[in-house]
């Protein structure tokens, strides 16, 4: 079953893991997430410098909001938190087409955390509610020197396309 579309986002529940509880992104989460997206190295393969607080607050209004400002996408986004003591550790994203079918994923992780499996348990968690939601195809983008992201991909079962987007491989799954 496909998620209701219209004028207005919808949520989707990502089911906790062993260890993650991923959940709604709000607003409020900024003033955590700002230290989580510190590193400068963070941003060697998504580009950009970390934010600040209000930057990201802002960045934040408009992504709850679940709709792209032209209203041909629904935005989902997670924050994804440690079971054992609720601190946040990264995010995971999905946008999808208006029609539900397609999804665009996406995921960090900050550096203090990463190498220990976050990133697989908490896509393959994300993956698991699109593929439950009726999306049929899920792609990410990710730069080809980055192999911890390109393990995580082929871990939420998505094979490279051998299509390069701003110089990220396309990696994809299709429903059966």
């Amino acid at each position: 079953m496909s998620p209701a579309r219209g004028p207005t986002s919808f949520t989707l529940v990502v089911q906790p893991t062993d260890r993650l509880r991923v959940e709604p992104l709000r607003v409020e989460d900024a003033d955590e997430m700002v230290e989580v997206l510190s590193d400068v190295r963070l941003h060697e393969f998504t580009g950009g410098s970390p934010p600040d607080v209000e930057e990201l607050r802002r960045r934040y209004r408009v992504q709850v909001t679940g709709v792209s400002p032209d209203g041909r996408e629904t935005w989902l986004n997670w924050v994804v938190r440690l079971r054992s003591d609720g601190t946040a550790i990264g995010y995971v994203q999905a946008s999808l087409e208006r029609a539900g079918a397609d999804a665009e994923v996406a995921w960090v992780i900050g550096r203090a955390w990463q190498g220990q499996g976050y990133a697989s348990e908490a896509v393959g968690a994300m993956v698991m509610a699109l593929r439950a939601a009726g999306t049929r195809r899920l792609v990410a983008h990710v730069k080809a020197d980055h192999a911890a992201s390109r393990r995580v991909a082929e871990r939420a079962g998505l094979v490279p396309t051998g299509t390069v987007v701003d110089d990220e491989d396309e990696w994809e799954w299709r429903a059966p």
